[in-house]
């Protein structure tokens, strides 16, 4: 690695640009951990070659594979922090491979000059030089291209989600919801750099898919100060930007159990300066939520979306990249026993169109700055008929959110700084409504809850942020420090200074890292129905309940960990972290009809321990597997929601303390992959889950078991208050049929609960209700790449 000697001249201009970057910026933070390698190959004589060429990181789960082309240049761009082994090729010269450290957003420039087949040279690396990120004081998993694309098949609008809860200290509840380590709407995704606040489960919005995505990156603590506002964890999703010169995609066809049916199409044409993207993808299944009943009642969805993209490399110091695209999904709300006979039918939908664009440019080797801005219109609507019962709710809701962020790195000498500010301008609607059913049981209502209701309401979100962070490196030692100011202001206004700490130790001889982290977090509630939640009208349906808003949660993250190396192909982490949280954010579901209301709890504790072995490949052998375990408890009262049950006076009132819903104290997953032949390979995995707590609230289990039927009831211990532990055997195989240099055809089949084991995620949950996982599923999917 190249060692970078800045003089007193360079530090004012760095200087300089710092200050005008602030300024230039204004309110306006690129929120997003990956750099790009700029490659220029040639042979002795200084002449370019096109060569062919990959770049491999085995932490990070990436690999990619490109040529050059006629100019000799290529730029990867995007790609997940970390260290990489590069290799390139080219006949009648001989092979040539070296490390590479991505670590900041500045490109690496590496000219490889390649050797006759007669002058052989290369750079030896021990093992893979890639299993270990030596450097990260947090703890992040990394999943790239390949990885993803081998993934199992998953219900439409899941495919992102399913591959995130298999990393350790990620649980799944109902519908697709994310917890990291205990918290609940504390996920915030970052797309293209660009961060996405709201709840991104199939029941609240249009999924994030990955058919066209190069990379995911989780985070759960070492959290970077220019991440904020939803900090349970971090999913970095980066969109493929790597394509081959000319006309390039891929297309998808899928189906499977549940009369699922899937198709995508994705192309791009890059022309060395210019790069056109345009994706469209659609869906239909008739298992879209996780049902509270085995019968599946009313569970069909359909989905749909396009994308369309354009990047241009203005000059060598410039780029600029456009961004358009629209989602909608519709399904219906899967019915319980009750609901089904009364023949109730409430329909969900969802619509989302963006524009973002970005804009980079590079002052000089050590600094780079960058601009982003989003404009974008979400809408979620319910419609319930005349039978639906206890209530019929209809709701219309929706936001116009502008966000514009701007960030500079530099680098200077030992450290990687980056200072950045961010602004979200949001405006928010609501619109809701139900009347009590008159077969309704009167016993599930508080006798002061008025029969009918309407609420209509508008806000506006106003929030500012900026941060600083640095990332030293003294030999073998790492640590990183940033400070983070967020000012919110929707019900509430308040302020928040963030400051964020780690450390990572690396000893080489031992293939050891030791590591720990501090982060302060101030995390925002979710603007879904949070007018209403915290509006005077909800004080007219229980007079015993106090109404105060729903303020952003406060916390103090802790954790020590480390990563082994082990035989030079495998490498083993583990971690160890507790959570204080003051107005632990978390949300209440009003009576299965799929709407979630924003809550508060008092405060929640959270400890516990993760560990992961991976093994790289070992012959035809590579694979995972890991263990989560977590204890999460809550002080009551709770503030916010729409509670209409009649025990919801005693709960919102009382000081007790609880296991927080998301309290599963044991999780596993694991995989291991066969892989004889280039092109066959199988896949084996398995998971386990102890089980989520219960709040029955006295109901019995006879009229339990007429409401989710008798088999839903024995997969819980209602002595316990435990849903029963669950576990699932999958298994999956691919083939490639034809391949011709950058062209292939290829199938891939899954099989998901082989067992067909009834799973209960949910039970009666007072904030959850009632969720059943998915019995046994087959899926075929087709890929045709060009």
């Amino acid at each position: 690695m190249r060692k970078l000697v800045i003089g007193k001249a360079v530090m004012k201009q760095v200087c300089a640009h710092l200050i005008a970057c602030l300024v230039w910026g204004g309110v306006l933070v690129a929120q997003e951990q990956a750099g790009e390698l700029k490659i220029g190959v040639s042979d002795p004589s200084g002449a370019v070659l096109a060569a062919r060429c990959e770049i491999v990181s085995d932490a990070n789960h990436f690999a990619l594979q490109f040529e050059t082309g006629p100019t000799g240049e290529y730029t990867v761009k995007k790609l997940p922090l970390g260290v990489y082994k590069l290799s390139v090729q080219r006949a009648g010269f001989a092979p040539f491979s070296t490390l590479v450290e991505i670590r900041s957003e500045i490109p690496v420039v590496l000219p490889v000059s390649l050797k006759l087949a007669s002058q052989i040279e290369s750079i030896t690396v021990k093992g893979s030089g890639t299993l270990l990120d030596t450097t990260n004081t947090g703890t992040s998993y990394t999943l790239g291209k390949l990885a993803l694309e081998n993934q199992e098949s998953s219900t439409p609008g899941r495919s992102a989600i399913d591959v995130v809860q298999q990393q350790p200290g990620w649980l799944l509840e109902a519908n697709g919801v994310l917890h990291p380590r205990g918290s609940e709407y504390g996920t915030q995704y970052v797309v293209d750099g660009i961060p996405v606040l709201e709840n991104r489960s199939p029941a609240f919005a249009p999924g994030e898919d990955l058919d066209d995505v190069q990379s995911v990156r989780v985070y759960t603590s070492g959290i970077p100060a220019e991440f904020g506002r939803k900090l349970g964890g971090v999913v970095e999703m980066v969109s493929n930007r790597n394509p081959g010169r000319g006309l390039h995609g891929t297309a998808l066809l899928g189906g499977g159990s549940f009369g699922t049916e899937s198709g995508f199409v994705g192309g791009s044409y890059f022309d060395g300066r210019n790069v056109f993207g345009l994706s469209a993808i659609g869906a239909h299944t008739d298992r879209y939520l996780d049902p509270p009943v085995q019968q599946n009642y009313s569970n069909t969805a359909t989905t749909s979306g396009f994308r369309g993209s354009f990047e241009r490399d203005l000059t060598q110091r410039d780029r600029l990249r456009l961004v358009v695209s629209h989602d909608r999904v519709e399904f219906l709300v899967p019915n319980e026993q009750v609901q089904q006979a009364a023949g109730q039918r409430q329909h969900r939908g969802s619509d989302e169109s963006a524009g973002q664009a970005s804009y980079q440019h590079i002052f000089s080797s050590t600094l780079v700055g960058s601009l982003q801005g989003r404009v974008r219109d979400l809408t979620a609507s319910l419609e319930s008929n005349l039978q639906s019962v206890p209530i019929q709710a209809f709701q219309d809701r929706g936001f116009r959110d502008g966000y514009a962020s701007g960030s500079l790195d530099a680098q200077l000498g030992r450290h990687e700084l980056k200072v950045g500010a961010d602004a979200i301008y949001s405006s928010i609607r609501e619109k809701f409504s139900y009347q009590i059913s008159p077969s309704a049981d009167p016993a599930n209502f508080d006798p002061s809850t008025p029969s009918s209701f309407s609420f209509f309401g508008t806000g506006l979100d106003r929030e500012q942020a900026f941060y600083g962070q640095d990332q030293i490196r003294f030999r073998n030692l790492s640590a990183s420090a940033g400070l983070r100011f967020d000012h919110y202001s929707l019900r509430v206004d308040e302020t928040a200074w963030s400051p964020r700490l780690g450390v990572a130790w690396y000893l080489p001889k031992a293939g050891l890292v030791l590591r720990s982290s501090y982060d302060r977090i101030f995390s925002t509630p979710a603007a879904e129905n949070l007018l209403l939640s915290t509006s005077a009208q909800v004080r007219t349906l229980n007079q015993t309940v106090a109404q105060l808003p729903v303020r952003p949660s406060r916390g103090n993250y802790f954790e020590v960990g480390t990563a082994k190396e082990i035989r030079h192909n495998a490498s083993w982490t583990t971690n160890y972290f507790w959570r204080n949280i003051h107005n632990f954010g978390d949300d209440d579901t009003l009576l299965n009809t799929g709407i979630s209301f924003p809550i508060a709890l008092q405060s929640a504790s959270i400890y516990g321990g993760e560990s992961q072995v991976t093994l790289s490949q070992y012959g035809p052998f590579s694979g995972w597997v890991n263990y989560s375990y977590m204890v999460a408890k809550a002080q009551l009262p709770i503030i916010g929601g729409l509670f209409l049950g009649n025990d919801a006076a005693a709960l919102l009132n009382s000081h007790d303390k609880i296991w927080a819903s998301q309290d599963q104290r044991h999780t596993a997953h694991g995989q291991i992959r066969y892989q004889p032949v280039p092109k066959f390979w199988t896949a084996l995995g398995a998971s386990y889950g102890s089980g989520l707590p219960v709040e029955l609230n006295g109901e019995d289990a006879a009229t339990l078991a007429a409401q989710f039927g008798q088999a839903v009831v024995d997969r819980v211990n209602l002595n316990a208050n435990r849903v029963r532990p669950s576990s699932s055997i999958d298994i999956s195989a691919g083939l490639e049929l034809w391949k011709k240099e950058l062209r292939s055809v290829q199938l891939q089949g899954d099989i998901r609960n082989l067992t067909d084991r009834l799973n209960v995620i949910n039970f009666a949950s007072l904030f959850s209700g009632t969720a059943l996982a998915s019995p046994r599923a087959y899926a075929l999917r087709l890929r045709l790449s060009f």
